[in-house]
């Protein structure tokens, strides 16, 4: 599904299939399921009913108290949950949305191109859930000016993806060190070839 001109049913639709991923449902969270996730825990309640106007279409526009209480279970901006002008897309600055909610349908529009590499969509799906999206970024920024830190981060926090680096780097060496090899064998033949070569000419 494209995020971007989307209709607010559309959208919700869209964050109760994220909301499944990120629960490993591997299936969208259900309307019923959305419902009782909210009473639990956000100690609030929406029915079941109201979702499934909203997302048919018989009800264009949520109240204020929903809009924000939906935006805070999905952890994105309020100004996210509402159709999208005619002609609108993600990659235009619109004045209908805060750089927060742009953000998030930014992220949220590329954890769909990277769908294939799960690891990286879920990244981008977690950055678009954070309450502060833009700081977010700007931590990342800072980590990565500093040097020498984002692999001190990688290696303490992941240190499978650390292993699998020096790995490839090894492997690398390797083929590297074989190609050498063949080289100089080849130079070798083909020095041994122009040396006997040459005995013959005399």
């Amino acid at each position: 599904m494209s995020i971007s001109n989307m209709k607010l049913g559309e959208k919700i639709r869209y964050l109760r299939e994220v909301e499944g991923s990120l629960r490993g449902l591997g299936r969208p969270i259900t309307q019923q399921e959305l419902v009782k996730a909210i009473r639990q825990e956000l100690r609030t309640s929406i029915s079941q009913s109201y979702l499934s106007q909203i997302e048919s279409g018989a009800r264009p526009h949520m109240t204020q108290s929903s809009r924000a209480l939906l935006a805070r279970f999905f952890k994105v901006h309020p100004g996210f949950l509402v159709d999208d002008p005619e002609g609108f897309h993600t990659e235009l600055t619109s004045d209908l949305r805060t750089t927060e909610g742009q953000l998030d349908v930014w992220l949220l529009q590329g954890s769909e191109r990277f769908v294939r590499d799960s690891e990286v969509s879920d990244v981008l799906i977690k950055a678009a859930r954070e309450k502060d999206t833009r700081r977010c970024l700007l931590l990342l920024g800072a980590i990565l000016d500093t040097p020498g830190l984002a692999e001190r981060l990688l290696e303490a926090l992941r240190p499978e993806l650390t292993r699998a680096k020096a790995g490839r780097h090894h492997a690398r060496e390797n083929r590297n060190l074989q190609n050498r090899d063949l080289r100089n064998h080849d130079l070798q033949n083909h020095d041994r070839s122009t040396s006997a070569e040459g005995r013959r000419v005399r």
